[in-house]
């Protein structure tokens, strides 16, 4: 008797290789694949501009990345002391506004240079619900603990979805012809836009990614909302907060993901790198000791065949078990 719903994933012509370059941008859940894919050697860029809960402004920035005429400056404010950017997460800002026009045209640099290099820009989804600022009418990325009065609370609709995400296509595909897109609807209910919102919300998201990936070759669906809600329904694979996936549901839908996208030659390489990590994690009750110098070398040796068979870069890694060694 069958007591679980495994989500299958249709067969993928992606197949990319370990060296394969990434971008993720949007909501919390492209951080977490996003962080997975660097702890695992891939060359990721993640969320560039912080966490990005809606569509619209994460379509913005990535046509600003790729060369859209876009005056920062008249899209910032100040509060307590502080420069915030109406179209990033608050985590970049700056007591000082020049300083702040440079950190964005930073990761607008990093980012259009890492979006022409990449194989594969995965845009993680969060919510429908956005942000209008009041005084211009445009959507905001985020409010930044501003005054409620200053804006007016909408629900996105999917054709305003995906006519801002048709518009930003174009220009990327214009830098790099061979990108490959991966949408996803992020799992994580926003309980505080209440339940019956929320499934409004993800609903819209669904049926906009849904909609693109028709009319798109180059666009597919990860699907990780599914996977949480229909595989993974036990409240066992949420954290204390009862929203957010436990560590042991993220590496389930990683594994998924790999599994749908990535190449066997990465597939077979991450069970011999977790066994790197481990080694490197382990504390030892006695460092001096002589069978824990000669797990650190054989640590070392494995990790420098490991490198070398992937081509990879692992210096940190080998600096890490050289200055355990005596």
């Amino acid at each position: 008797m069958m007591f679980r719903t495994e989500v299958s994933i249709k067969a993928s012509q992606l197949n990319l290789p370990h060296q394969s370059e990434v971008v993720t941008i949007g909501s919390c859940f492209a951080e977490v694949i996003g962080q997975k894919l660097l702890q695992n050697k891939v060359p990721a860029l993640v969320n560039p501009f912080g966490t990005i809960f809606n569509p619209l402004s994460a379509c913005l920035l990535l046509e600003i990345a790729c060369g859209k005429t876009y005056d920062f400056e008249q899209h910032l404010v100040q509060h307590n002391g502080v420069w915030y950017a109406y179209d990033l997460h608050s985590a970049l800002s700056s007591p000082s506004k020049e300083e702040l026009l440079h950190i964005i045209e930073q990761k607008l640099q990093e980012t259009h240079d890492q979006l022409q290099r990449a194989s594969l820009l995965i845009m993680t989804w969060g919510t429908a619900v956005s942000y209008r600022l009041t005084a211009t009418g445009a959507v905001v990325a985020n409010c930044h603990k501003l005054p409620a009065r200053q804006f007016t609370r909408l629900l996105l609709n999917p054709s305003e979805i995906t006519d801002a995400f048709n518009q930003m296509l174009p220009r990327l595909q214009q830098l790099n012809p061979t990108l490959q897109l991966l949408l996803t609807v992020s799992p994580v209910r926003h309980t505080k836009e209440t339940l019956e919102i929320n499934s409004v919300s993800k609903a819209i998201l669904r049926l906009a990614t849904h909609q693109l990936t028709e009319a798109h070759e180059q666009v597919q669906y990860f699907p990780a909302y599914e996977i949480m809600l229909d595989d993974l329904r036990d409240y066992r694979f949420y954290k204390s907060d009862l929203v957010h996936p436990t560590d042991m549901a993220e590496d389930y839908i990683w594994q998924k993901f790999v599994s749908a996208y990535f190449d066997e030659g990465f597939q077979a390489f991450l069970p011999e790198w977790e066994k790197i990590k481990r080694a490197l994690a382990h504390k030892a009750f006695h460092p001096v000791s002589a069978a824990h110098q000669q797990f650190l070398k054989a640590t070392l040796q494995q990790l420098r065949q490991l490198e070398q068979k992937h081509h990879l870069n692992c210096s940190a890694e080998a600096a890490q078990l050289q200055a355990q060694l005596l």
